[in-house]
């Protein structure tokens, strides 16, 4: 592990979620700290779990981490840089200008662009402030899952050449003389993580062939940005205690065959791989002791001999029953990054479609895995993902081509240049997850949603959009003479966030792992849906060891430590509960996805996986 035992200054570390990059982060930090280094652990993941991990609450100033001298660490809370941004944008107008327009300058700077923006510029600040940066001789990035890593690592770029040639004097952001101060940070933050003697980019994954997919896609994107001092982690590759149970042979299995068809892009790489441990990675003693080459904590030998009895959950075919029931609707699954949500998806559209009904399966995850998922065709499915290149392109040439009539030609440039920043992005996703919302009026529509962090920022751009809807329609019914009680509850007016809101139209499936971090994660995404007044309708959790029976000691110590996470999602939690066991079988296909439902009709899907495609388009929205 060369980037441990020879580090440069900036180790990053990225990849598909819930492949343990925090644990490998906080691990590699602790033991570059346990050598006498000065390091400063940074989490720029929206969802980060640092916190949990070390048992501290962590500010976004480095704090001291007890038990490892040498160690500090820092939360990047986008959501409280997003509001010192406004602030500082704001702040100089308020008193001055009137309250109507400052208001309207709130709500202009409270969409997610703003908070990706200003977690971007507290990231810079760490890259290039020598006050912060100069105390310490490494830092670790613990960054959000690849697709929401790669457009932060985008942005010092594109904003740098946004600055260059803007020259209209502002932009989504506010006005450019608060930008343009921070063009040099951008572009010392640009030769910094392009430089191979300063940044390392470790790409973690797990011995699966969507993880190991997704970091050579990630890496060949690194590399076109011009980041490509690269290292590969494979983690959590099993071996048996002893061969002969089922589950284990085939977990066995199946990380053998994801280790022999590594793709060629990361192949030549450097490589790691460390083995699965048998303890949840929780607290400095088990991320201390997760890069040493045995696992000496033999958690079996007091376990209760024979089975580890499972908790008993519905299987995820009666939740099918329940969605079918409505007719139409829409189903949203959403949860910690790597927990499966892109599967129950699947799952969820194949078993719909499968009994006859209209499904549109589309994905908003950067990753989009979902083709992968369905691998095959299916009548009555329909599969997409929502691009934002392709949508960023449709929106920008519809405003131009709608302007063109009523701006002459420098007003068309001055509007062109607008169209440029990066902020443009975020209203074109959010206008085509609004159409597909739209569309479950009429039938199902099932939304693979993107690791939590970065579906929060899309709700909280629905919020803007329903906040802001909601105000100019209240202006109109004033001006019209109705009383001021109708700004909240517009005649008429149906917004994305009401569709959310409204259990009878969507429903949302929390997925999750019956792990400490993806349950403790589920349950922070839970009440944040709440305070927007969004109520989960159920939550599913997935691979359950427990339910398998396995015989394996290792095996048996994880599944132990499955029940009291599982009974505090039925209790505490939930108010529907479902399991799904861990499958011996990959579920990738749709014969795949009805075996991890537990459907017993199985002979109808065996024809109709043959049937023509003519209602599958796996294209952009």
């Amino acid at each position: 592990m060369n980037f441990i035992t020879s580090p440069t200054r900036y180790l990053f570390f990225t990849g598909k979620g819930g492949v343990g990059k925090t644990s490998l982060a906080c691990a590699v930090a602790v033991n570059l700290a346990d050598r006498g280094k000065r390091v400063l652990l940074v989490s720029t993941d929206p969802a980060s779990n640092l916190d949990d991990v070390f048992g501290i609450r962590l500010l976004n100033t480095p704090k001291p981490v007890p038990g490892v001298a040498g160690l500090a660490a820092v939360n990047v809370d986008p959501e409280a840089a997003a509001r010192a941004y406004r602030e500082r944008v704001i702040g100089p107008y308020r008193g001055v200008l009137p309250k109507d327009a400052v208001r309207h300058m709130e709500e202009q700077l409270s969409g997610s662009c703003t908070v990706e923006i200003a977690a971007f510029d507290e990231f810079t600040g760490l890259l290039t402030n020598n006050a912060i940066a100069g105390e310490y001789d490494n830092i670790v990035f613990d960054t959000a899952p690849t697709g929401h890593t790669l457009r932060l690592l985008a942005l010092p770029a594109a904003w740098s050449d946004f600055l260059n040639t803007n020259t209209n004097g502002s932009s989504c952001l506010g006005p450019l003389s608060g930008l343009n101060a921070q063009k040099e940070r951008y572009e010392a933050t640009v030769s910094a993580l392009a430089d191979a003697r300063q940044t390392t980019f470790v790409m973690v994954a797990r011995a699966e062939p969507s993880a190991l997919a997704e970091a050579d896609r990630s890496g060949s994107e690194l590399a076109a940005l011009g980041l490509k001092n690269q290292h590969l982690v494979v983690n959590g590759v099993f071996t048996p205690d002893q061969p002969g149970d089922v589950i284990a042979d085939a977990m066995a299995a199946r990380h053998r065959a994801a280790m022999l068809a590594i793709p060629d892009g990361i192949a030549s790489l450097p490589r790691s791989v460390i083995p699965l441990v048998r303890h949840n990675l929780v607290g400095v003693d088990a991320i201390r002791n997760m890069l040493r080459d045995d696992d000496s904590a033999d958690a079996s030998s007091n376990l209760p001999s024979g089975l580890i009895e499972a908790v008993d959950l519905p299987p995820l075919a009666d939740l099918i029953d329940e969605i079918e029931a409505t007719g139409h609707g829409a189903v949203m699954t959403m949860g910690k990054g790597g927990v499966g949500k892109t599967t129950i998806a699947a799952a969820i559209a194949v078993e719909l479609a499968r009994r006859g009904l209209a499904v549109h399966l589309t994905t908003t995850d950067p990753a989009a895995h979902i083709t992968a998922a369905i691998n095959g065709t299916l009548p009555n499915l329909t599969v997409d993902r929502i691009d934002p290149v392709a949508e960023t392109k449709a929106y920008r040439d519809g405003v131009l081509a709608a302007s063109a009539k009523t701006l002459d030609a420098a007003g068309l440039s001055l509007l062109e240049e607008d169209l440029r920043s990066p902020c443009t992005e975020e209203v074109a996703v959010f206008r085509a997850f609004a159409r597909v919302l739209n569309e479950a009026r009429r039938r199902f529509v099932i939304i693979d949603t993107a690791p939590t962090g970065h579906t929060l920022l899309l709700l909280d751009a629905t919020g803007s959009y329903h906040r802001e809807m909601m105000r100019q329609m209240g202006k109109v019914h004033r001006a019209a003479g109705a009383p001021s009680n109708t700004d909240s509850n517009v005649s008429g007016i149906t917004t994305p966030m009401m569709k959310l809101q409204d259990p009878s139209y969507t429903k949302i499936i929390i997925v999750t792992l019956p792990e400490n971090t993806p349950v403790l994660e589920a349950s922070r995404l839970q009440a944040d849906l709440r305070r927007a007044e969004i109520q989960p309708y159920a939550w599913v959790i997935n691979g359950s060891l427990s339910a398998t029976h396995t015989t394996d000691p290792l095996l048996r110590a994880r599944a132990a430590g499955e029940r009291a996470l599982i009974e505090e999602v039925r209790d505490r939690h939930a108010q529907r509960t479902f399991l799904v066991p861990w499958q011996a079988e990959p579920p990738v296909g749709s014969s795949s996805l009805l075996r991890l439902i537990g459907s017993p009709d199985m002979t109808r899907m065996k024809g109709e996986m043959n049937k023509p495609a003519s209602l599958v388009r796996p294209s952009q929205v």
